[in-house]
């Protein structure tokens, strides 16, 4: 039986994907700031990913029971919606602690126990490759910023027969779903400088999201690139057509959408 780890595992996606894999025959141990009671198959431990002692703590007690881990399977995020003119230093500070140096310190930590064969699983946005959007553009910033992380990573462990991919998944119905909503209605109340374009992308985004699938398709596809020979660097599951189409327009076309729609 192959053991797996999963970040974010109590999470919607991050459990939808532990049922599955537990399903498919495989041990997981589900990593998450705040976990539940033992199933079987499952091992819960509990651990703060953006504390490198809390990770290292993880590691020894996942090192008591196997020497071997076929994958690491990343899920654990934040969303956040804010104008870089307005955000405080602590909340940049903080996603880019939880999005980022949480997925670099856990596989820098978890190396010892990859072997030849090993796969790596992060889950990116379908924001990552594309160009950035108002309000949302420090989310879209660091899942960019973990694509091209994980891009790098799937070029240094290619050497060593690991292989690295990313999931870019679009809207998904679990709680971040929810946080996303609820951290856009803060904003518009917050806002001293966008009040007017905050109520208006407050429509545009609820439009957006509501074109969401539940996690289970999420997780079957994780589970599929898991199980391939080969699997390639990006698979997308889910995504927008408008994001797409706003995207393959050039850039000064895309300011100027982007002004007659928000102001």
């Amino acid at each position: 039986m192959k053991d797996i780890i999963v970040t974010g595992a109590y999470g919607g996606m991050g459990r939808a994907c532990v049922k599955a894999l537990r399903g498919a025959g495989f041990r997981v141990f589900a990593l998450d700031k705040k976990t539940e009671a033992a199933e079987e198959g499952i091992i819960p431990i509990t651990a703060d990913l953006t504390s490198e002692e809390e990770i290292k703590s993880a590691f020894d007690a996942i090192c008591k029971q196997t020497e071997d881990i076929h994958a690491i399977i990343h899920f654990a995020g934040i969303y956040m919606l804010d104008s870089f003119i307005e955000i405080s230093d602590d909340e940049f500070r903080r996603i880019f602690d939880i999005n980022l140096r949480g997925v670099f310190l856990t596989n820098k930590i978890f190396f010892p126990l990859l072997k030849k064969g090993s796969r790596i699983i992060i889950t990116t946005s379908e924001l990552a490759p594309l160009d950035p959007l108002p309000f949302t553009s420090i989310y879209a910033v660091t899942k960019s910023a973990l694509d091209k992380y994980a891009y790098s990573l799937r070029m240094e462990l290619q050497l060593l027969g690991i292989s690295v991919s990313v999931l870019r998944a679009g809207a998904v119905s679990t709680g971040m779903l929810k946080a996303s909503t609820d951290a856009l209605e803060r904003f518009c109340e917050k806002t001293e400088l966008y009040t007017c374009n905050a109520d208006r992308f407050r429509r545009i985004v609820n439009k957006v999201e509501a074109r969401n699938i539940p996690p289970e398709r999420l997780a079957k596809k994780a589970l599929a690139i898991l199980c391939r020979r080969k699997p390639k660097f990006a698979y997308s599951i889910n995504r927008n057509p408008l994001l797409l189409l706003l995207n393959a327009l050039p850039k000064r076309l895309q300011l100027f959408a982007i002004r007659l729609i928000l102001r």
